[in-house]
């Protein structure tokens, strides 16, 4: 339930309800807009009598939200959510462009690729330490040292750093980590989400192989029912009958979810295509759609790369593609 105060509504009226509404054993979610306060009742509002609430001087509208999802609902937060990540932001027109190797596999190659995105435009550094993949004699990353050399380039950079968790259990090495990624894997591994909801942490949330929108906030839902609101969430391409490319890009998630919910929306087209000539075009009709950023990777010798150097950009292309970005934001 929702119930969107009156403009210039006391405070102190404000306050005895909020304080009238926790004593009933209503979570009070209080957003405030630029034009508008909203309070967004979380628990079991059966018993709350919308009448008397409609009745209250300072009460403009009650509604009740019909979706599962409330915390990431528009309704329950009409502005744009903005995440600051250390000054970065992403979401509410600030757009971000996420960049590096699918998998950090030395200094000196993770090094080479920060700066060189870092010169090109890009506002946030990723790299895998721990690498979820298909088979289990693929290279699985550097696990905890490839987190320490992601910090290195950080220091040297001053990007910050986004790398994927794969377990609650690992969650003490990402104390210094910016923002954490939850793969498309675990979208749904609820416990996991359980846990991050926990943190004071951004979270990088990828929509699942084959989750529908609505499965993807509630998956959101569960960070953001455990008290951390700070979710981006990230479209990368579903599983369709289609074998041309890796995955489909699902474009039209973007103004879909935008129209649900307040999240920031950013697209990975290269984990979507898994092919790098179609990174670019994809990237572009992403920020056409509406995308708060794009997740790119990049390598400094792709054909040579230990993961995933088919759908990686070299620094040069990378720079290429971050010059286009830049033209068809400043047309939109």
């Amino acid at each position: 339930m929702i119930v969107v105060l009156r403009e210039n509504a006391p405070k102190e009226n404000i306050d005895n309800l909020t304080s009238w509404l926790n004593d009933q054993g209503i979570k009070v979610h209080i957003s405030e807009g630029h034009y508008q306060t909203v309070l967004g009742l979380i628990g079991n509002t059966t018993g709350i009598d919308e009448q008397f609430l409609q009745s209250l001087d300072i009460v403009s509208s009650v509604k009740r939200i019909g979706e599962p999802f409330k915390n990431a609902n528009r309704k329950f937060h009409p502005d744009n959510s903005i995440i600051d990540i250390n000054g970065v932001k992403i979401g509410g027109g600030n757009f971000q462009i996420i960049a590096g190797p699918c998998s950090i596999e030395s200094p000196e190659q993770i090094t080479e690729i920060a700066s060189a995105i870092s010169k090109s435009g890009a506002g946030i550094l990723r790299g895998g330490a721990f690498k979820p993949r298909t088979s289990p004699y693929a290279f699985q990353g550097l696990r905890a040292d490839g987190i320490e050399l992601l910090e290195y380039a950080r220091k040297i950079t001053g990007l910050p750093i986004i790398t994927e968790i794969m377990d609650a259990s690992h969650l003490p090495l990402f104390e210094n980590v910016d923002i954490i990624q939850v793969g498309a894997r675990n979208m749904q591994n609820f416990e996991l989400l359980k846990e991050l909801g926990k943190t004071k942490k951004p979270i990088l949330l990828k929509r699942g192989l084959a989750n529908t929108i609505q499965e993807f906030l509630m998956s959101a839902e569960y960070i953001m029912a455990g008290g951390n609101e700070d979710i981006i969430l990230c479209e990368r391409g579903i599983r369709t009958f289609e074998t041309a490319t890796r995955n489909t890009l699902d474009l039209s998630a973007i103004p879909v979810i935008k129209e649900l919910s307040h999240l920031p929306v950013v697209v990975d087209p290269s984990h979507a295509c898994g092919i790098s000539r179609y990174v670019k075009t994809l990237s572009l009709a992403a920020v056409a759609a509406g995308a708060d950023g794009l997740m790119i990777e990049v390598h400094n010798n792709p054909s040579k790369a230990l993961c995933d150097g088919a759908q990686s950009l070299t620094p040069e292309q990378f720079e290429d593609l971050c010059i286009a970005v830049n033209k068809i934001r400043e047309a939109l």
